[in-house]
């Protein structure tokens, strides 16, 4: 699968346009992680916690959209985006979404 954040793909010819995918997360914070967290905000730095848990979480999200992109034919994507929102305390949504592709 072909992944990129460009409405092209360089050396590649978009043969058909199967329409747009995505894959989402919904991640909780732990509250081990969020303690840890608090003191750090206390002496500043990376909260490697919560990096951690959000390169987790997009990992799970592209993974996601890239299954759907397969489920419906394509070989590619393009256009490729990341969100992310709170959808409750403590809460947030990670979403991959873009445009699966045939190319050749």
């Amino acid at each position: 699968m072909i992944l990129v954040t460009t409405d092209s793909i360089s050396g590649k010819e978009i043969k058909d346009v199967i329409g747009m995918v995505k894959g989402s997360t919904v991640q909780s914070k732990h509250i081990g992680k969020d303690f840890m967290a608090g003191l750090k905000t206390i002496v500043g730095g990376e909260i490697k916690e919560y990096t951690d848990m959000l390169n987790d979480a997009r990992e799970k999200a592209i993974e996601r959209m890239m299954e759907e992109a397969e489920n419906a034919g394509a070989n590619a994507i393009v256009g490729m985006r990341l969100q992310s929102s709170s959808v409750m305390q403590g809460a947030s949504e990670i979403i991959a979404y873009g445009t699966a592709v045939w190319v050749e």
